[in-house]
């Protein structure tokens, strides 16, 4: 990205910096997920946190699902994050279902429009997948 920012798989030791972004932006994420994944809860603990993470990170190990975080230069924020997951059952015209977020201090920004733009062509370019479908599973 030309912002400065860069997308990495997250992991379960980067609670300390998702968590803020998730509950700082929850009202909004609630908006987005709440009614698809029941995400993010209000009384959603650091540690419920950090559990949604590490079961994340083996997702990804496990080629399941994935999802990068939207992170600074130095990696001390996290200001986003890009869900890529398979297609439902039910879901016959996709192969993969991708949905993403920016912090809501970054929604209009640059960053955000970056992101935009990056995305598409990134899976696209890089990833196997016939048809996405963006959204939420």
């Amino acid at each position: 990205m030309g912002t400065g920012h860069h997308l990495r798989p997250i992991r379960g030791d980067d609670v300390d910096i998702d968590y803020p972004a998730v509950m700082g932006s929850r009202e909004r994420l609630w908006s987005i997920y709440g009614a698809a994944w029941g995400w993010p809860p209000a009384t959603m603990t650091l540690e419920q946190d950090r559990d949604d993470l590490v079961h994340h990170q083996q997702e990804i190990a496990a080629h399941d699902s994935f999802n990068y975080a939207l992170l600074n230069e130095d990696e001390s924020e996290l200001l986003g994050c890009v869900y890529i997951d398979p297609a439902s059952a039910d879901d016959a015209d996709a192969d993969a279902v991708v949905s993403w977020w920016v912090v809501d201090d970054l929604v209009g920004s640059e960053v955000e429009r970056s992101l935009d733009a990056l995305v598409p062509g990134w899976l696209e370019r890089d990833w196997p997948f016939q048809k996405v479908r963006m959204g939420v599973s």
